[in-house]
């Protein structure tokens, strides 16, 4: 993903966290806010409990792959927090990918 489309700094995630609304699934959990800028922002919060590096960074890289592929069907203008439960780790691809889609449109940040 390009950097204009990353949420890195930690003063923008306890933005989302404190003015942003949350959606949850059984698998994913997201948080929203709108931002005043002319693109979408996606940020990923994976904690140590999910497990050594080597799996919470694997989760993250399919993550990630799954919104980039997917980036031109989120609606402009929203800084997204996704935060994935312990349960990922054990679900397939496919799956994974059916939660994401399922929380976006729950959310209402997929374009119609």
């Amino acid at each position: 993903m390009e950097k204009k489309h990353r949420l890195r700094s930690n003063k923008d995630f306890k933005t989302v966290y404190r003015k942003g609304k949350s959606y949850w699934n059984r698998n994913i959990g997201i948080y929203i806010m709108e931002n005043n800028l002319e693109n979408s922002r996606i940020g990923f919060s994976i904690t140590k409990k999910f497990g050594n590096s080597v799996i919470r960074n694997r989760t993250r890289r399919r993550i990630s792959e799954i919104c980039r592929q997917n980036f031109d069907n989120i609606k402009k203008g929203y800084d997204i927090i996704i935060i994935p439960r312990k349960n990922v780790v054990d679900i397939s691809y496919r799956q994974l990918k059916s939660a994401i889609f399922h929380i976006f449109k729950v959310s209402r940040i997929f374009k119609d």
